[in-house]
C-alpha cells in the first residue's frame, strides 16, 4: 500500500507536486525548483524561509487549503520567534511539515531571486495643471481690538495675497491651524484643493508637495511619486500584488471570494497594505513622510478597481459582468485606509466595462488614439488582456482572456522576472543550438566568462520575454510546426530535442550541477498558443466591428510589452500583421495616463467624456470569437499572409496543418479561451 500523500501548491510560481505526508515545506519546495531563501541548512536560525499558507477552497487547483494542514508550532518554530518577530500566519518552511492539501505563498522577502518589477514611469509630455497648490501668506496677528477668528484672517490673507475665495475648511485643519500660524511666527504655507478646500497648513515656507499615480496590477502594483510643482518623478516603487496567492488570474480571484465568503475582505486587505508599504518606500527614497503626499491618481482592471475599494467582485465572475460603478471617484484617501496626509484626497479613473477598466482609461488618456487619423490598435497585455482599436472617428475596445503564460506562469521552467531568469533566447536554424542572456547579465551565454557572470544567480528559469522569444525562434528553426508541434523528427540532428511520453520537448539549457535542465514542453507551447490566440482573436473582432483589415499602428503597453521584441510577437501571432516601424513599446501606459490624472486636472473631464464613445464588445458572447481564435491557434496563423513581417523575417513554408482537428482548441475556444 502506498504512502499517503499530499498536494502543495506555491504560489506565485504556480509550481505543484505530490509528497508523503511529514516532507518540510522547504524539502518540497527545492525539488519543484521553487524560490525559498535559507542561509542556516533548515536549522530554523535565519528566518528567511517564511511562508505563509492561503486559507480556504481554490476551484483552480482542486483542493481547500487549511492552516491546520500543516503541522503545529514546534519547538524550533517556538524558539525563533522568541528572539525575532514574525509575522502572524507565517511558518518556517525548514520546520512546517505537510500533513495534508495546501497552497504556499512565498512572499517576496522569503524569495531569493527577488522579482524584477519593471512598471517604470515613462517619458511623457504632461500638461502641468495640479488640483493642489501651495500658497505662502503672512497673516494678520489677532489683536484685542478685532475679534476675528484665525481661520478668518487666514482667509483673509489668501483673498488679499491669491484671490481664493470662498474657501471651505474641515475639522481637521482647523485642528491644526492655531499652532502652524504661531510656530511660523504668523506666515505659513496653505494647500488648497481645486482653488476650494484648504487641506493642509504648515508653519513658515514648504516648497514641495507630492502626489502618487498608482497601478494596481493583478500581478504588481507600480506607485510613481511626483514632485505636484514640478511635475518631476522624483521616485518609484513595485511590489507583486499579494493577492497572487489567492489566484494567479482574476476569474480565480473572483473563484476564490465565490468559494470563500468574506475572501473579498482579506483580498482587499493585503492589497491596501501594499499600498501602504509602497507610499513608505517611495517616501524614504527622497527622504520625506507619507504624510507630504496630498493627493493619489488610481487606475486598476475592474476586479482589482473593486478590491481596492472593498467592493465584492463577484458580480464581475460572469455575464452581464455588471460593474458596481463605471464611473470616476474622487475620495478621501482615509476612505480606502490609505496612510498618506491625513485629508489627501485620491482620484480614481473611471472604468469602461465588466472587463475593461480604470487601466484601459489610463493607456487612451496616456496614448490618445481620438486625436488621429491614422487607426491605432493598443494591446495592455497582462493575465488579461485588453484591447482599445480606433481613430479620431471612433474607439472600441474590448478584454481577452489571455491567462498568465506569457508572464511566466503555467510554463513548465517559467518565472517571474528576476536576476537569473532567461529573457533573450536565439536558435542556430542550421545546428539547432540556443543561446541566450539572463536578467542581471549582459553576456550571452556563448560569450566567454557568461558562466563567471551568472555564478550569483545562476539560471533559474525563462521569464515571459524569454517564453515568446525561444518558441519564436523554435519555430523560424522548423523545431515547432505551425499547428504548435514540436517535431520529433528533429532529434536524428541535436539531442537537446528529447521525447516526452507521446510528445517531445526541446532543451533550452542543460543541466549544470545542481541546476536542472530548463525544457520547453508541448504543454508550454500549447499555453502561449491558447493565450496568443485569445489576444488576436479580441483584436480580429475589434476590426471586423470597425471594417477593417489592417491597422496604421501598434502599440504595447504593460511591462510585458516593454520587454518583448515585438517582432517575435509578431512571429508568434500575438498581433496582427504591419509595418513592424510602427509597432513599439508604449511602455507602463496605464501608469503614465495615472500619473497625467494627477498632474492636470483637466485631463479628469477629457478621459470621463472620452470613455463614453468607447464601443465596448464582450468576446465571453461573440460567436465570431471562437471561430478567431481557432484560425489563430497556428502559427503565426492559420491562414493570414502576414506579408510585412515576410518582408524582415523568412517564415517557414506553410505546411498545410489545420487546427479543426485540435479537439484542445475547440474546447478552448467554447469556453472563450
Amino acid at each position: 500500500m502506498s504512502n499517503p500523500e499530499a498536494l502543495v501548491v506555491f504560489t506565485p510560481s504556480g509550481r505543484r507536486g505530490r509528497f508523503p505526508l511529514g516532507t518540510p515545506v522547504l524539502q518540497a519546495a527545492r525539488s519543484l525548483g521553487v524560490d525559498i531563501d535559507s542561509v542556516c541548512g533548515g536549522r530554523g536560525i535565519c528566518g528567511r524561509c517564511q511562508v505563509l499558507v492561503s486559507e480556504g477552497e481554490f476551484a483552480k487547483h482542486g483542493l481547500v487549503s487549511r492552516s491546520q494542514n500543516l503541522s503545529p508550532f514546534g519547538a524550533i518554530e517556538t524558539a525563533f520567534c522568541e528572539t525575532q518577530a514574525m509575522q502572524a500566519g507565517r511558518r518556517l518552511s525548514c520546520s512546517a511539515q505537510l500533513l495534508g492539501d495546501v497552497v504556499i505563498d512565498v512572499p517576496s522577502s522569503s524569495q531569493v531571486h527577488k522579482q524584477v518589477v519593471r512598471k517604470q514611469a515613462e517619458a511623457h509630455d504632461v500638461h502641468l495643471d495640479p488640483l493642489v497648490r501651495l500658497h505662502y501668506v503672512e497673516v494678520q496677528q489677532p489683536d484685542m481690538h478685532d475679534p476675528s477668528g484665525d481661520l478668518r484672517r487666514l482667509e483673509d490673507a489668501l483673498e488679499f495675497e491669491w484671490r481664493l475665495t470662498d474657501l471651505a475648511c474641515d475639522m481637521l485643519v482647523l485642528q491644526q491651524l492655531q499652532t502652524a500660524l504661531r510656530q511660523g511666527a504668523w506666515r505659513v504655507t496653505v494647500a488648497v484643493h481645486a482653488g476650494r478646500q484648504i487641506i493642509a497648513v504648515w508653519p513658515g515656507f514648504k516648497e514641495h508637495v507630492y502626489g502618487l499615480a498608482v497601478d494596481v496590477g493583478s500581478t504588481t502594483i507600480a506607485a510613481h511619486l511626483c514632485d505636484l510643482a514640478s511635475g518631476e518623478v522624483v521616485a518609484s516603487a513595485g511590489v507583486m500584488n499579494p493577492q497572487i496567492r489567492f489566484g494567479e488570474d482574476l476569474m480565480s480571484r473572483v473563484s476564490y471570494v465565490m468559494m470563500n465568503p468574506g475572501g473579498e475582505r482579506e483580498m482587499t486587505s493585503v492589497v491596501r497594505a501594499a499600498l501602504n508599504e509602497l507610499a513608505q518606500d517611495v517616501a524614504q527614497q527622497i527622504g520625506i513622510s507619507p504624510q507630504d503626499i496630498l493627493e493619489a491618481s488610481f487606475v486598476g482592471n475592474p476586479i482589482m478597481h473593486h478590491l481596492l475599494l472593498g467592493i465584492n467582485p463577484v458580480e464581475l465572475g460572469g455575464a452581464p459582468f455588471a460593474l458596481a460603478t463605471d464611473r470616476a471617484m474622487t475620495l478621501w484617501a482615509v476612505e480606502i485606509d490609505f496612510h498618506i496626509h491625513r485629508n489627501a484626497r485620491i482620484y480614481i479613473l473611471p472604468c469602461i466595462a465588466g472587463h475593461v477598466g480604470a487601466d484601459t482609461a489610463g493607456v487612451i488618456l496616456a496614448e490618445r488614439p481620438d486625436l488621429s487619423e491614422r487607426v491605432s490598435l493598443l494591446v495592455d497585455v497582462g493575465t488579461n488582456a485588453e484591447i482599445v482599436l480606433g481613430n479620431r472617428q471612433r474607439l472600441l475596445a474590448c478584454s481577452s482572456p489571455t491567462g498568465p503564460a506569457f508572464e511566466g506562469a503555467q510554463i513548465s521552467c517559467g518565472q517571474r522576472a528576476a536576476p537569473g531568469a532567461i529573457e533573450r533566447v536565439r536558435i542556430d536554424p542550421d545546428t539547432l543550438e540556443p543561446r541566450f542572456k539572463v536578467i542581471g547579465c549582459e553576456l550571452w551565454s556563448d560569450a566567454s566568462g557568461f558562466a563567471d557572470a551568472v555564478a550569483m544567480s545562476g539560471v533559474t528559469g525563462v521569464c515571459g520575454s524569454g517564453i515568446i522569444e525561444v518558441l519564436a525562434e523554435m519555430y523560424l528553426a522548423g523545431i515547432i510546426r505551425q499547428d504548435g508541434t514540436i517535431s520529433g523528427e528533429l532529434a536524428v540532428r541535436n539531442p537537446r530535442i528529447q521525447a516526452d511520453g507521446r510528445t517531445f520537448s526541446y532543451e533550452l539549457y542543460r543541466a549544470s550541477g545542481s541546476t536542472p535542465a530548463l525544457k520547453i514542453m508541448q504543454n508550454d507551447v500549447r499555453a502561449i498558443q491558447l493565450g496568443k490566440a485569445a489576444l488576436y482573436a479580441g483584436v480580429r473582432l475589434l476590426m471586423e466591428r470597425m471594417g477593417i483589415d489592417k491597422v496604421d499602428r501598434i502599440r504595447l503597453a504593460g511591462a510585458f510589452g516593454s520587454h518583448i521584441d515585438v517582432k517575435y510577437a509578431m512571429v508568434l501571432g500575438m498581433i496582427p500583421d504591419c509595418d513592424l516601424s510602427e509597432v513599439s513599446s508604449a511602455g507602463n501606459a496605464a501608469g503614465t495616463g495615472a500619473r497625467i490624472a494627477l498632474l492636470d486636472q483637466g485631463s479628469r473631464q477629457e478621459i470621463e467624456q472620452l470613455v463614453r464613445r468607447v464601443e465596448k464588445i464582450e468576446t465571453a458572447v461573440e460567436p465570431r470569437f471562437q471561430e478567431f481564435f481557432v484560425e489563430a491557434m497556428a502559427i503565426p496563423h492559420l491562414n493570414a499572409p502576414f506579408d510585412n513581417l515576410r518582408q524582415v523575417v523568412k517564415l517557414p513554408e506553410r505546411t498545410g496543418a489545420g487546427l479543426d482537428s485540435n479537439p484542445r482548441a475547440r474546447r478552448a475556444a467554447r469556453r472563450g479561451a
